[in-house]
């Protein structure tokens, strides 16, 4: 009976599959309807994924998310790995932008874990330039963004978790600033068929905001008040599968469907081979809808991951050291490299 139950869970996720590169290969059974919601939004760092294995998976992780990481994919994620865990991580983004991540999870009690985040989008200063003076007034401006989360996750029974995170946000742009609280709100379910889990995400929600701040124009007059916009909100629908889990390897496979507030809607794809529990080779897939599945995403600034892990166990702690390539389209190629400890 089980060995019927493990083959009709493989032809129905092997028919997820193929019912979604369907779609996604014929762009009028799935049209695009996002594209023109583009730059509609704020607080667009917070976009970008946090960790190198969650992006090395296509960042499709919110239905794995079994580590620290899962303070920025799923805080219901938090309650899937036993030990209390920091992750420290650093991308070299695109156009000499760096990213910084940094989280600690604690576990309370034995179904409740709490934990406190901090991200960071940082750049170098820049000239300021006028419209009589275009190669640069010899005056420097900078630009920057940070957010601060603090989470919490909660078993609710032996099958379905619950996450939330608040987080406080501020961007500064030279003298002008932009805050707000937003929430992220996750949920964790394992089916009981298999190792197929599914996780529901609604991240960055919360109210408009504008910025604040006085700006003197060429003519010398001010301007205080200013246009609002919305959070980058992102509702994220995730499932996962080990269809191959036996001593000493484990095949972990992860589709995701993802609509964002100021975008067009997307399906990502990752697949993780780990051995021994040591070693993890990683590569995913982001594809919009309505584009083909193989080749070039025309649509989407970075289309292609892969990356790997190391984990060096200890007595006293674990140590993973992950790394990512994303391949963008237009503006190159970017890198990210994050650190987990566990103890």
């Amino acid at each position: 009976m089980m060995r019927k139950s493990l083959v009709r869970l493989k032809m129905i996720w092997l028919s997820v599959l193929v019912l979604c590169c369907v779609g996604l290969m014929d762009a009028q059974l799935v049209p695009n309807l996002g594209g023109q919601r583009a730059g509609i939004s704020a607080f667009q760092f917070l976009k970008i994924g946090a960790g190198a294995r969650g992006v090395a998976l296509g960042e499709s992780f919110t239905a794995i998310a079994n580590d620290v990481s899962a303070l920025y994919w799923n805080p219901a994620g938090l309650t899937q790995f036993g030990d209390n865990q920091a992750v420290f991580a650093h991308t070299e983004y695109v156009v000499d932008i760096k990213h910084e991540f940094a989280g600690v999870a604690y576990h309370v009690t034995s179904t409740d874990v709490v934990g406190v985040s901090l991200t960071s989008l940082h750049m170098d200063d820049m000239e300021i330039t006028t419209e009589t003076q275009p190669k640069g007034t010899g005056r420097y401006f900078s630009f920057g963004d940070v957010a601060l989360g603090l989470s919490y996750g909660r078993t609710m029974t032996d099958q379905f978790s619950f996450g939330l995170t608040v987080k406080y946000v501020e961007e500064t742009l030279d003298i002008l600033k932009m805050r707000g609280v937003l929430v992220d709100i996750g949920t964790y379910y394992w089916t009981g068929i298999g190792s197929t889990r599914f996780a529901v995400v609604v991240s960055n929600f919360g109210a408009d905001v504008a910025p604040k701040g006085e700006v003197t124009l060429y003519n010398d007059s001010t301007v205080t008040s200013f246009q609002s916009f919305s959070p980058p909100t992102q509702f994220k629908f995730g499932i996962a599968w080990d269809p191959i889990e036996m001593e000493g390897q484990k095949i972990t496979t992860s589709l995701e469907l993802n609509h964002p507030n100021d975008n067009s809607e997307n399906v990502r794809l990752g697949v993780e081979y780990n051995w021994n529990q040591w070693l993890s080779l990683r590569a995913g897939v982001k594809r919009t809808i309505g584009e083909p599945l193989l080749g070039r995403d025309k649509t989407s600034a970075n289309d292609v991951t892969v990356g790997f892990g190391v984990t060096a166990p200890s007595t006293l702690a674990s140590l993973t050291f992950d790394y990512a390539f994303a391949n963008f389209n237009e503006l190159g190629s970017v890198h990210r490299i994050s650190l987990r400890v566990g103890f």
